[in-house]
């Protein structure tokens, strides 16, 4: 067993809180490979450690990342709208849902789990991910930009997402993909698994999480464990 995997939960969660970038849908590589096609068609060469830095990181902080590194001069709001549009092109036809979320979420349905999204996205990019899977409904919740005061790493996204599923943070189990988001989800008190995109967790991003799993379909089994809907000898 790898560092920071855990067999079983400490507890049955009341609610599922899922980030949505890199956990729900595989558009952490899209984003990344709308960075480098922005900053290549603008000739820019933005260095690959700051295109990989905006990881689970919001625009507004990715802008500050990019100013820091390129200088005051760079343009960078005209580069933020040539990375939405290259994002937007590519998830027209690159769009796919990472391995085991129809079925983590047939589980739900099956143990009557509520769920929720907190995501740094907008609400629109929500809908239109959402809409192109049809998983339009089977979230009780959508929890995105400018519902929060403070984005990840600060605890708001997970502390509001509690509140709108009337639960305790600690009673929440919050699937992560992202350092930041990790941070976020362990901030507000809440049982937090990392199911690794991109990022391989680091020795700080372990002892935030409660374990580290290899995909959803692990997250999956470990509710059915913990529910006794699956025993395991």
């Amino acid at each position: 067993m790898k560092h920071g995997q855990k067999m079983n939960l400490p507890y049955m969660p009341a609610a599922v809180i899922f980030d949505m970038d890199g956990l729900i849908f595989d558009t952490e590589a899209l984003y990344q490979q709308a960075f480098q096609a922005a900053s290549y068609a603008g000739g820019h060469n933005l260095p690959t450690a700051l295109i990989q830095s905006t990881i689970g990181v919001p625009w507004v902080q990715s802008r500050l990342l990019v100013l820091e590194q390129m200088g005051a001069d760079f343009p960078v709001d005209q580069y933020g709208r040539d990375v939405t549009e290259h994002f937007t092109l590519l998830s027209t036809t690159q769009l796919r849902l990472k391995p085991g979320v129809i079925e983590l979420l047939d589980i739900l349905d099956h143990l009557k789990l509520p769920r929720c999204i907190a995501t740094s996205s907008s609400h629109s990019t929500v809908r239109s991910h959402l809409t192109a899977h049809g998983l339009v409904g089977r979230f009780d919740a959508v929890i995105a930009h400018g519902d929060y005061v403070s984005s990840k790493p600060a605890a708001d996204p997970f502390v509001v997402a509690a509140e709108r599923l009337c639960l305790e943070p600690a009673l929440c189990l919050a699937l992560e993909d992202s350092f930041n988001g990790v941070r976020s989800a362990s901030a507000a008190g809440m049982m937090t698994y990392m199911v690794p995109d991109l990022l391989t967790p680091t020795p700080e991003i372990h002892s935030l999480c409660t374990g580290v799993v290899t995909d959803l379909h692990a997250v999956s089994m470990l509710i059915m464990m913990a529910s006794g809907a699956l025993n395991v000898s």
